[in-house]
């Protein structure tokens, strides 16, 4: 028994080495805090800005993290939390619970105004390109079907 608490003790020593005053301690803290810009739903004055931020985050935090970081003049933080969906899950049938979700109105000086980058053109080339492909895939089917109108009797992969 004693041998076991020994080693445990050692294991614990080993993972988390006491602290001894004078001597350089080794270790970092660095924080979990993350924020993202979000676009809103809605439409909102052109001051105030959408962040999707860390549970662990205070207004306080949003603020310092804001101004000490990026330099950005801050003057009304308002923050809310959505609870996750509950679902139930498809393979096991239990139900699973959706990680909450933090969001911050950040609210910017009266003169300063933020506009959302534009990270998508008003075009969609994608869709224009599947509609030329489209168009080109039906043009190919309609002359297919007028070369074989009068051979009804052979096979579809038998072509001249």
């Amino acid at each position: 028994m004693n041998k076991i608490m020994s080693e445990a003790r050692l294991v614990s020593n080993f993972r988390y080495p006491i602290y001894q005053r004078g001597n350089p301690q080794l270790r970092v803290f660095l924080p979990n805090f993350w924020m993202k810009i979000v676009k809103p739903h809605l439409k909102q004055l052109p001051n105030i800005v959408h962040f999707q931020c860390s549970i662990e985050m205070t207004k306080h935090d949003i603020k310092n993290y804001l101004e000490k970081i990026y330099n950005v003049p801050v003057t009304d933080v308002r923050t809310k939390i959505n609870m996750g969906k509950f679902r139930r899950d498809v393979g096991k049938g239990y139900i699973v619970k959706d990680e909450d979700i933090k969001y911050a109105y950040v609210t910017l000086p009266k003169n300063m105004k933020f506009e959302y980058p534009k990270l998508f053109s008003e075009k969609n080339t994608a869709e224009e390109d599947d509609m030329k492909s489209l168009d080109e895939a039906k043009k190919t089917f309609k002359s297919y079907l007028e070369r074989n109108k009068d051979r009804s009797d052979v096979p579809s992969w038998f072509s001249i």
